[in-house]
């Protein structure tokens, strides 16, 4: 099926929000039977719009098989552009219930664990009180699924570090710079050290992030960067609440984002311990999509973020 050329104008007439809808619901369900009993049509109406969407566009969208349907590389271009119109449509709702009270409306956020507890909960807190009708969604997970949920659009921004450089479709603010920590417990004897090398404690018992997580990545730099082979872990922890809980034992050290033991307030059940390393600072930051638009809500929330962070980015 040879590509026909069209103009806004022409595809706007022909091309309808309902048959898009309905293309996406059955390469989502896989089939066109699927497709028809969850959006409560007959088979024959999802077909003809999806054949009727094909003759508008001059091009194949799907390829149909006896198991089902795959969509060819027009539609997946179709359907990644269908995600983000009916996503703008959404916002475009949700501008319009700001217009009657600019304070009331939601904010779905995408953070590291470290950032939930220092930063996203301070936010949240402070938000929540000066405007009560605010509405908050948040995820937290390590660092590589943050930037796929932001592209899927499932949230409106990610606050996390930065390991590389994020270019293409995002934009990115970076709002302090921030170096790791070894901390124990305050009560932990090696707190009252005034001078220690890594290897020092390497024979201590350590909490650390599983290998495969990127802070454990970065915890695994902190050793080989100073010609050290990370120490074995007593405990692998994910949750940082576990992380802190332990750490309030006095026993355990462990390596933590520098602002995760400034941010809301010093933490005085810490301390980071004097041990020069030598792994470089990372950036921390806001992430967004460039093509779309953030609601008030979530520029009221950037905002508080900034007023959190400030004493940090001026120290750096």
């Amino acid at each position: 099926m040879a590509a026909a050329k069209h103009s806004a104008g022409q595809v706007g007439r022909r091309l309808k929000l309902r048959d898009l809808h309905i293309l996406m619901t059955a390469v989502d369900c896989g089939t066109m039977g699927k497709a028809a009993q969850r959006l409560a049509v007959s088979q024959p109406v999802v077909s003809k719009a999806i054949s009727d969407m094909e003759r508008v566009l001059g091009v194949r969208l799907l390829d149909r098989s006896r198991s089902g349907i795959e969509p060819t590389a027009p539609g997946r271009a179709l359907i990644k552009r269908g995600v983000a119109i009916f996503d703008e449509m959404q916002q475009g709702l949700r501008d319009l219930e700001a217009l009657s009270d600019p304070t009331g409306g939601e904010v779905s956020v995408a953070v590291t664990p470290p950032v939930a507890g220092a930063i996203v909960g301070p936010a949240i807190e402070r938000l929540s009180r000066q405007h009560p009708r605010m509405r908050f969604k948040t995820m937290v997970a390590d660092t590589a699924p943050l930037l796929a949920e932001l592209q899927a659009r499932n949230v409106d921004l990610v606050i996390s570090r930065m390991p590389h450089r994020i270019t293409g479709e995002f934009d990115t603010e970076i709002l302090f710079h921030d170096a790791v920590k070894i901390v124990t417990g305050r009560k932990n004897p090696l707190a009252r050290r005034r001078s220690l090398a890594l290897a020092d404690l390497l024979g201590e018992p350590w909490l650390l992030s599983a290998e495969n997580s990127y802070f454990g990545t970065l915890q695994a730099e902190v050793f080989r960067s100073s010609g050290l082979e990370p120490p074995p872990t007593t405990v692998e922890v994910s949750a940082y609440h576990l992380r802190l809980e332990l750490l309030a034992g006095n026993r355990f050290l462990t390596v933590v984002a520098g602002f995760s033991i400034l941010l809301p307030r010093p933490n005085p059940g810490l301390v980071a311990l004097p041990v020069k390393l030598q792994v470089a600072p990372n950036p921390v930051g806001i992430v967004t999509l460039k093509s779309r638009s953030l609601s008030p809500a979530a520029q009221l929330f950037i905002e508080c973020v900034r007023e959190i962070t400030k004493p940090l980015a001026k120290s750096a």
